[in-house]
Parts: C-alpha cells; structure tokens; sequence
C-alpha cells in the first residue's frame, strides 16, 4: 500500500469519527440531579461490592497460609 492511499484511508476514518463524534454530542443532554445520584448510588456500590469480595478473597489466602 503506498503511503498517499495510507493517509487519505486514515483521514477518510478521522472525518468518520469526528461526523459520528458530532452527531452524539448533539442527542446527549446534561444529566439532572436525580439521574445523577443514581449513577452516584450505583457506582459507589459496584466499588463496595467488589471491595468486598477483595477483601474476602485476600482474608481467605491469610488463613490458607498464602502471604
């Protein structure tokens, strides 16, 4: 493949993403209070929960004898 065909492919792919990068940011809106607690909400606990399960999983191989 020579080099020309190379960046007019690459640069073809860059308008592409821009175009649809455009196009999302159009639809997507700014969240409200109430939808952004729960992303909040549900992040946090998704952090707990696999905090969690670390901890069980490392106390498990404190007391099999593992360091």
């Amino acid at each position: 493949m020579d080099i020309n065909k190379f960046i007019k492919t690459k640069w073809k792919d860059l308008k592409h993403f821009t175009k649809q990068s455009k196009r999302v940011l159009k639809v997507s809106t700014k969240p409200d209070r109430k939808e952004y607690l729960t992303v909040a909400k549900v992040t946090l606990i998704g952090i707990v929960v696999i905090g969690v399960i670390a901890y069980i999983i490392r106390s498990i191989s404190t007391i099999l004898g593992g360091a």
